[in-house]
């Protein structure tokens, strides 16, 4: 069984790439996998994160 989690990362605008990459990789420690990433005009993001349940 999978279980999803959607979250917002805070990035402002400086260095937001390296805060995004920050992000990811601390999701990953964790054991998430990205399914989806979408960006909005505003520079807003939506990352869908998935991993077993039953780790």
């Amino acid at each position: 069984m999978k279980e999803y989690k959607v979250a917002s990362p805070s990035l402002g605008f400086r260095n937001w790439a390296n805060k995004l990459e920050d992000f990811l990789n601390n999701h990953a420690r964790e054991g998430w996998v990205v399914k989806e990433m979408t960006g909005a005009e505003s520079g807003a993001y939506l990352v869908i994160f998935e991993r077993d349940k039953n780790r």
